[in-house]
């Protein structure tokens, strides 16, 4: 039976946009002033995994000057999914966004992805690099793991993604809220484990194109063939295992 459209009141939606930061004191401030720019009545929640290049310097001084909302400081490096955890227990917006610290996706892509949710299609949007939005050419092999890594989520969770990795999820904030007690990954396998929390609850997904402009390994990017591996691991576990 299709669901009745449930929208929210563009008049006082909240987004509650969650960064996890890791050695990003270059683009940090860049990122926020961005994530500032965009008309959304927002949150901004910053989570510093335990980064050692002056990033912690860098965001007391964004929070002493009202730029972001909530700052915590992990006292050991846990993970990107460990820091989205934490920031979420930390939100109270009525719709939820990862925003990476980097530069690679753009906050103007906001409204595209939002809209599903705001019009009350969806309980969540996943932002696709593979959608024919402008991106940064880089790594052929990067692109074809992380179709395979699609198609085998795809698999599991009986969806037709065609970018399950990407950062730009957005998700009603209830909902996310809500699945946080079975969140557990503290690395990169958090995509594979909120895409497949959403899958078992049933979530209402749409799939919109972003633009992307990916880093190289010189410019900053952490992501590796290690957690690419990993991820087929996250993606049975959490499928099959939780």
């Amino acid at each position: 039976m299709m669901r009745p459209r449930t929208p929210l009141n563009r008049d006082t939606v909240v987004l509650s946009v969650l960064i996890p930061v890791y050695n990003e004191r270059d683009t940090i401030d860049l990122i926020v002033e961005a994530v500032r720019a965009t008309p959304t009545r927002k949150e901004i929640i910053c989570v510093n995994d335990a980064s050692t290049d002056g990033t912690r310097e860098v965001l007391d001084t964004l929070l002493q000057q009202g730029k972001i909302d909530r700052l915590h400081h992990q006292e050991v490096n846990r993970g990107k999914g460990a820091a989205i955890r934490k920031a979420l227990s930390m939100s109270s917006g009525d719709i939820v966004i990862v925003q990476d610290a980097d530069l690679e996706y753009d906050p103007e892509d906001w409204p595209v992805l939002l809209e599903p949710i705001l019009d009350g299609r969806a309980d969540a949007c996943f932002g696709s690099r593979f959608l024919g939005g402008p991106h940064r050419v880089l790594y052929f092999w990067h692109s074809v793991g992380n179709k395979v890594l699609t198609m085998v989520s795809n698999m599991f969770t009986n969806l037709n993604l065609t970018d399950m990795e990407t950062c730009y999820k957005a998700i009603r904030g209830e909902l996310a809220r809500s699945l946080l007690p079975s969140l557990t990954a503290d690395r990169f396998g958090f995509e594979p484990e909120i895409t497949a929390r959403l899958a078992k609850v049933g979530a209402r997904i749409f799939e919109v194109p972003i633009s992307y402009s990916g880093r190289t390994y010189a410019e900053g990017k952490k992501i590796g063939w290690r957690d690419g591996i990993a991820a087929f691991w996250h993606i049975t576990k959490y499928n099959l295992f939780s």
